[in-house]
């Protein structure tokens, strides 16, 4: 498996940061648009879906287990050095996020009183390739419900289990029956819930993360200092800065999902009829999940004694929790708990969505009976990933998330005029 994953990586390396830089060049440095970025959050009817709920979707997709755990796994694997190649990894691939975005609204399709978008359908549609449309969308249940879902659940158990002692099959049924009250009303229904507990889990954690760099200011200069010289440190040369290069690559990927496709699956719900709106609104996003967000969690680490800890079978939220507890005592430990119920509750809502989108491309015919199994599969799912391998977990997603990226990022390349030609028919306006 593990051969399997560096080369599915190294290949799905070459497309996303490829992608990324050419369609910095292509849409004039598109990433540093900020003001564009902010313009899209336009007031829409109570029963639409408006930019900002599919953005807090993507969010809910993006701020999950990948900003506590992931990125404590990528500082336990690759050193402090990673995070400088997550944050280069942002700003290259984010452009990948608004490209796909663009095509997720120009390709959508109507799904009853909504919409249903994403690389599936802008595969199927745009390049003529059903059957490699069909092994995305297949690619995605796989990724996002057997992978990415048992990963919030096993987070949230190990979690659970190491501050209150709850034995992890009853949080995985615990999260199981209030998941499918949710999930089962629908894209609206998650659409709502997102919309609420993503703005206030990250005002939370913002505010956590501000009172650590304020109670921890004489270390902030070290701790950036150290990030930076270790992404090149010269016993690193060779294989090790390789090593710490991909597993930055590989962490801000999964953290941020910038060119996996899921930006579009979300952006192809919005009410909005603007591509270009669509995909600013998207790369705001991902700044914020990359720079605050993930970077926050490393500086909460790297700011206690991390190195201390000598773990087996990571998950990697071992270390976010020692962090919480080192500098915020038995508190930090509780509240970390509830900041990864919201995290990884929120990932699951939308996670499920992205399956149900990708399911009704499938089969297109798809009924409420279809729709109900996969949402009994997906709590079924939710119980296992509770008790499963947190290593087997990471290593199965990291190959399906390799894949995914392959795939839609050529898909956007090849469909690159369409993005372009809205990009400049907008900014001509």
């Amino acid at each position: 498996m593990e051969e399997i994953k560096k080369l599915a990586w190294g290949i799905a390396t070459f497309f996303l940061l490829g992608g990324g830089i050419y369609f910095t060049v292509k849409l004039r440095g598109v990433q540093f648009h900020f003001k564009e970025m902010i313009k899209g959050f336009k007031k829409k009817k109570e029963d639409e879906i408006s930019p900002f709920k599919t953005l807090m979707m993507a969010l809910a997709a993006q701020i999950g287990v990948g900003s506590l755990a992931g990125i404590a796994l990528a500082i336990y694997l690759g050193g402090p050095g990673t995070i400088f190649w997550i944050w280069i990894t942002t700003i290259l691939t984010v452009p990948n996020a608004f490209a796909e975005s663009c095509l997720g609204v120009i390709y959508r399709e109507k799904d009853g009183k909504y919409h249903k978008g994403g690389p599936s359908y802008y595969i199927a549609k745009g390049l003529g390739n059903h059957r490699l449309a069909y092994l995305y969308a297949i690619l995605i249940l796989i990724a996002y419900i057997v992978g990415f879902l048992t990963i919030q659940a096993n987070t949230i158990a190990v979690s659970l289990k190491e501050t209150l002692n709850f034995a992890p099959i009853v949080t995985g049924v615990s999260l199981a029956i209030i998941s499918l009250a949710i999930i089962i009303k629908g894209v609206k229904g998650i659409s709502d819930a997102t919309g609420k507990l993503v703005p206030f889990m990250g005002i939370l954690y913002l505010i956590l993360i501000l009172y650590v760099l304020i109670t921890n200011i004489n270390q902030v200069g070290i701790i950036l200092s150290k990030i930076i010289s270790e992404a090149f440190r010269p016993k690193s040369v060779g294989v090790g800065l390789l090593t710490t290069l991909m597993i930055g690559l590989e962490r801000g990927i999964f953290a941020t999902e910038a060119g996996l496709g899921s930006s579009a699956i979300a952006s192809s719900a919005s009410s909005s009829n603007n591509p270009v709106g669509q995909g600013m609104i998207q790369m705001l996003g991902i700044y914020f999940t990359s720079f605050i967000i993930c970077t926050g969690t490393a500086f909460l680490i790297l700011s206690s004694n991390y190195q201390e800890l000598v773990l087996d079978n990571i998950n990697g939220i071992e270390l976010t929790q020692y962090a919480f507890t080192y500098h915020l005592g038995s508190f930090g430990s509780n509240l970390l708990s509830l900041l990864i119920l919201f995290f990884a509750f929120s990932t699951i809502l939308t996670g499920y969505y992205y399956g149900e989108v990708n399911l009704k491309f499938i089969k297109k015919n798809t009924n409420e009976k279809d729709l109900f199994l996969l949402k009994i599969i997906t709590v079924l799912l939710l119980v296992f990933g509770s008790c499963a391998s947190a290593k087997f977990l990471w290593d199965l997603v990291d190959i399906f998330v390799a894949l995914m990226a392959i795939i839609n990022m050529y898909a956007v390349l090849a469909l690159s005029k369409d993005i372009i030609y809205e990009y400049k028919g907008e900014f001509s306006k």
